[in-house]
């Protein structure tokens, strides 16, 4: 259980590294878009920057980070359950920043300040796994 909060923890951060290099694709082909002679309107869907970056956001890393906080009450990591409720808990704020943001743009300033503070509280949650009590390694033999 302990080498799976690790695992989790990880990949929630690996998922917000992935939402920047979705959203910086999005706009420079929606930039490339618009040289190209594209109108953007309110009939523009987004191209697959968009769609990976809001699949990503809305369904992958909740998902993931639903499943580290209940991994988290049979890991036995140390200030794990706390660690999983921070990530859990940035992770709502950063939804609700997200949708926040269509109404006021200027919000997507937090959502994206957010990302920073998910990124490293979910680095900081998969390194508790090697400072608890005994390695990951002896846990997995066990």
């Amino acid at each position: 259980m302990r080498a799976a909060y690790r695992i989790l923890a990880g990949l929630v951060a690996i998922g917000v590294v992935l939402q920047a290099m979705f959203i910086a694709l999005a706009w420079f082909l929606a930039i490339k878009d618009m040289d190209d002679g594209l109108v953007i309107d309110k009939n523009y869907d987004g191209n697959i920057g968009h769609t990976l970056h809001g699949q990503v956001g809305v369904l992958a890393i909740p998902i993931i980070a639903l499943l580290l906080l209940i991994v988290s009450f049979f890991a036995k990591v140390d200030g794990g359950i706390k660690w999983a409720l921070y990530v859990f808990g940035l992770v709502v704020l950063q939804i609700v920043l997200a949708f926040a943001s269509f109404a006021a743009p200027v919000v997507g300033l937090l959502h994206g300040l957010n990302a920073f503070a998910l990124l490293s509280v979910a680095s900081m949650a998969a390194r508790r796994v090697a400072r608890s009590g005994q390695p990951a390694a002896e846990t997995a033999t066990a």
